[in-house]
């Protein structure tokens, strides 16, 4: 008998807590499609590439890090929206969203997952007692120039980064958190961490960073946040025997 959409959002809830995150947007079943799930597609956003890329490989249900129905979005069903919508209604396809919490897992979590990816392995909260806190921070084995940090994040991403700061200083205390987490570098900076890893910047951020003399890095908001949906379907594809297919969809932010 096959897994049931209940019951795969019940563990997923189970594992990732989404009521413990004050999050822009509904987390868990966001689209209810059919019964039963035995192909589960997963990629970061739910467009509507990665919906027919699903759709044609005959996906039960898609898991993504940025669903639908954010805060302040627009009610009407109407447009791009329609289309979306229409194409998993009419396919009965599930689509499941977590967002803040698949940011935080200790385990599957994007930060948890780039952090293991940079050679980080003891991390720990870059604000610690703050509830839903995201970010991560850690040290790496030894202290490395920044040039070299970040030419290993460009080759595991597949794309130039941003590198404000002088690529032979030695670093080695790093703060990170994927996605669009460029307000967290004064966070970092009351860390002690050296370097600030997130995918998007702004422009404030490069005088901040100069001006507290921390290195920062963006790396691309898609390019950071690929991780921990891929190793989450991964784990509920062993788990629960399902076939599974990660989707990536490029994205050049």
């Amino acid at each position: 008998m096959s897994l049931t959409v209940t019951e795969l959002v019940q563990y997923l809830d189970q594992c990732l807590q989404p009521d413990q995150f004050q999050d822009y947007c509904p987390n868990g079943l966001q689209v209810e499609g059919r019964v039963g799930v035995n192909r589960l597609a997963t990629g970061v956003t739910a467009s509507q590439r990665l919906l027919d890329e699903a759709v044609a490989w005959g996906a039960d249900a898609i898991l993504v890090h940025h669903g639908y129905f954010w805060r302040g979005e627009a009610p009407e069903i109407v447009g791009i929206k329609r289309r979306r919508l229409a194409a998993l209604l009419l396919n009965e396809v599930n689509l499941l969203a977590y967002h803040l919490p698949l940011d935080a897992h200790p385990q599957f979590g994007n930060n948890a997952r780039l952090g293991q990816l940079m050679g980080i392995a003891e991390q720990a909260p870059l604000q610690p007692g703050s509830p839903g806190s995201v970010g991560n921070i850690g040290s790496l084995p030894e202290a490395i120039a920044a040039g070299k940090l970040v030419g290993r994040l460009e080759k595991l991403t597949g794309r130039d980064a941003l590198h404000i700061g002088d690529g032979e200083e030695p670093v080695r205390r790093i703060a990170w958190c994927t996605g669009a987490a460029q307000g967290y570098i004064e966070a970092a900076v009351a860390a002690g961490a050296d370097l600030f890893v997130t995918g998007e910047a702004s422009e404030q951020t490069v005088h901040i960073a100069r001006e507290e003399g921390i290195h920062f890095v963006a790396a691309g908001h898609h390019a950071t946040e690929r991780y921990g949906v891929q190793a989450l379907g991964e784990h509920l594809s062993e788990r629960f025997s399902l076939q599974h297919r990660f989707i990536d969809i490029d994205n050049p932010v």
